[in-house]
């Protein structure tokens, strides 16, 4: 794992039980890296702990929901949304890509990734938003028709660009580390000059996997080639997207680029993105965010 789930000062929201359970969290979590990291645990407890962990927290979730209601916390319904987003897309995905790969250290891995990444940014962000600590970033604007939309798009141009069936993972990405990404922004203008910004987030084995089948031949370095090869996989999924949703013609690329984690992070804790989307294929995990104006 590139990150460790350490605990500090600033996780604390100024609620006991939530910050007791909070810490509790990420506890398990630790507990988790070990198990995943020493080769004499088998699949068993390594069930057993992510189990634990997954009704621990949606415990929490109830007890944290039933805190919001309490004080009458305004933004309640989006901040249960993002629980249930986890609770009813993100652990079951997860879940069910544990079982069909019998524990795999990579699906152990998206496991962890994506379960560590949500709760540092859900806390940092969300939770600490309950007291005063922080601004909610997620917007409670978009209907659920708008993002049905987006999504059966989405899956139809990662269907044709991949050949693959996909998953939703989540409707709510935070940034969660699923491994080692190609990272591409795409800014668009229209004629109007309103602003589209796309970033996809292609996990390494989704990019080798479709550029290997445009050359017909193995690659597994993500090299200058492959890049550039996954930042045109990136266009022309986003050309697709626009002819779903009609937007082809309104809008003219500006610039395309390839980012850095770092970069990507800095932009997306910085600011409201208007969707932000986890998917999961049979090869890959394949994220999409837009900030809309």
């Amino acid at each position: 794992m590139s990150q460790e789930a350490e605990w500090n000062k600033q996780f604390n929201i100024g609620v006991a039980s939530v910050d007791n359970a909070h810490r509790k969290l990420f506890s398990i979590v630790r507990r988790l890296i070990h198990i995943s990291r020493d080769e004499h645990n088998g699949e068993w407890a390594c069930a057993e702990g992510i189990k634990y962990f997954k009704n621990y927290a949606i415990e929490h979730f109830s007890d944290e929901e039933a805190y919001m209601r309490s004080i009458g916390y305004k933004d309640y319904e989006i901040h249960k949304c993002l629980h249930d987003d986890m609770r009813y897309k993100t652990l079951p995905s997860l879940e069910k890509e544990l079982t069909e790969s019998n524990y795999s250290q990579e699906s152990i891995h998206h496991f962890l990734g994506i379960c560590l990444g949500w709760l540092t940014a859900h806390i940092l962000i969300e939770d600490r938003a309950i007291t005063g600590k922080a601004l909610n970033r997620w917007k409670a604007g978009n209907t659920s028709a708008d993002m049905d939309t987006l999504e059966d798009a989405l899956t139809a141009a990662i269907q044709e660009i991949f050949r693959l069936q996909t998953e939703i993972v989540s409707e709510h990405y935070n940034g969660e580390d699923f491994g080692s990404s190609l990272i591409i922004r795409l800014i668009y203008h229209s004629p109007n000059q309103e602003k589209i910004q796309l970033f996809m987030i292609m996990e390494d084995n989704l990019v080798f996997r479709a550029v290997s089948a445009m050359l017909d031949m193995p690659l597994t370095k993500m090299d200058k080639l492959v890049m550039n090869a996954g930042k045109e996989l990136s266009l022309r999924i986003a050309e697709q997207l626009g002819m779903h949703c009609h937007l082809s013609s309104q809008y003219q690329l500006e610039s395309s680029h390839i980012m850095s984690m770092e970069q990507f992070e800095k932009i997306f804790y910085t600011e409201i993105f208007d969707y932000s989307l986890l998917f999961k294929s049979g090869h890959g995990y394949f994220a999409f965010c837009a900030k809309l104006g």
